[in-house]
């Protein structure tokens, strides 16, 4: 049976009081991304009317991860994929700014080299997973496996298939090890892509950003589309949804994504670990 197709958007969540849309998709659930906009910004037409409140997330998440970190019993994985220039970097940097580093690891993940070839597909990605304690970020991740490969025609069908309930069973393996998982799609269009990619062109302080190859990719944009609406339904679990998040407007982004990421720490619930008995007693010495 085919599965029923939902725009990420029409879901509303509520958290601290407040009722806003949060693009999660639900579990079986189809993604038509051609119907979600990728411009819409929940009212909101300006960077400054989002400062307050993007900060006001951003304190949630500084404060929560000190409490994961002191705990030391749970953690969370981020995973980030967008289409090139979808801002996976720009998030980072502006969602995660204040977060202490020692409790915080960013992992980025390019073409595997030979000694990464000669183990299976998830080795990789296994071992740089977050600790007890720790939040993990994913710029690319596991899902490369089942787009790249598939839209490049670099494995057959049979080989990339198979591996959507791989990934499931290696995100819930981490929910039962205390590893919570979080999934975001940077949603642009095409034609912000071209602006994009322009910018950096014009620029020569990003040009740098700039590679000949991204103009090959362009050619390969409906192709990356379907593969992302296929990946986004097969994987999208109660235990590590996916959220498909407007991504045009870079200040409502970051917003979207400091909500979420804050109310499943919220969720997670850690707790500072109580105090050594008899401490109220101690005194220190001159």
């Amino acid at each position: 049976m085919a599965k029923k197709s939902k725009n990420p958007a029409e879901t509303e969540h509520s958290a601290n009081g407040l009722t806003y849309p949060d693009y999660r998709v639900p579990p079986g659930v189809g993604v038509d991304l051609s119907s979600v906009d990728a411009g819409q910004s929940e009212g909101y037409t300006r960077k400054k009317d989002v400062l307050g409140e993007l900060e006001t997330q951003r304190r949630r998440i500084q404060d929560l991860q000190g409490k994961l970190y002191a705990e030391n019993k749970q953690g969370l994985l981020i995973v980030l994929q967008a289409m090139d220039t979808g801002g996976k970097d720009g998030t980072i940097k502006h969602v995660f700014s204040g977060v202490n580093p020692q409790g915080c690891r960013v992992s980025s993940f390019k073409a595997p080299n030979p000694e990464e070839r000669n183990h299976d597909f998830l080795w990789r990605y296994h071992k740089s997973t977050p600790a007890v304690g720790r939040i993990g970020i994913f710029n690319r991740s596991h899902y490369e496996d089942v787009l790249v490969v598939r839209v490049k025609n670099l494995v057959p069908e049979e080989v990339w298939r198979p591996r959507f309930e791989l990934i499931n069973n290696f995100e819930y393996n981490l929910t039962r090890s205390n590893i919570s998982v979080i999934k975001f799609y940077l949603h642009i269009s095409k034609d912000e892509q071209k602006r994009r990619l322009e910018s950096r062109l014009a620029d020569p302080e990003k040009r740098w950003k700039f590679s000949s190859n991204d103009i090959k990719e362009r050619a390969y944009w409906d192709a990356y589309q379907e593969a992302f609406e296929e990946t986004i339904g097969e994987t999208s679990t109660e235990y590590a949804p996916w959220y498909v998040v407007p991504a045009n407007k870079k200040w409502y982004r970051n917003l979207v994504i400091a909500r979420a990421i804050a109310d499943t720490l919220e969720e997670i619930d850690p707790k500072f670990p109580p105090a050594e008995e008899g401490l109220e007693n101690a005194t220190i010495p001159d």
